[in-house]
């Protein structure tokens, strides 16, 4: 069963069509084509082939490429970025610390620090005398 179904399938795409293009208004014939169902098929496929080629052409030997992300970079660039990245977030966290350490000073020079006294008891253990 399933190579007549194969065979049938194969026979209707070489069925031969013809298209038709027609002046609305003389009824004449502009353009006439004998197409099959193969020959459309194999022709769409090429012009798919070809735009998928010239788009990726056009991608790769022009500057365009350059808009993808990560497609123009090299590696030496790549690993430059990620060294400055680590030393602008080390830089950051060094001055977040240094604003709060100064700004905890004019706070303890202005008396108005956080500093509170501590009040609580301290329970010392005696020390345990040893005999000998």
């Amino acid at each position: 069963m399933a190579k007549i179904e194969l065979r049938s399938g194969l026979k209707r795409l070489q069925h031969r069509y013809r298209l038709v293009v027609m002046n609305d208004d003389t009824y004449e014939e502009v353009v006439t084509f004998r197409l099959s169902r193969l020959s459309v098929y194999v022709t769409m496929s090429m012009v798919f082939v070809v735009l998928v080629g010239l788009t990726t052409a056009l991608i790769v030997f022009t500057p365009l490429k350059y808009y993808i992300p990560g497609a123009g970079a090299d590696y030496q660039s790549v690993t430059a970025l990620k060294r400055l990245q680590y030393r602008v977030d080390s830089v950051e966290k060094q001055d977040a610390l240094k604003q709060q350490y100064l700004l905890s000073i004019q706070q303890a020079l202005a008396g108005k620090g956080l500093a509170q006294l501590d009040t609580s008891v301290l329970k010392i253990p005696e020390t345990e005398l040893i005999n000998d």
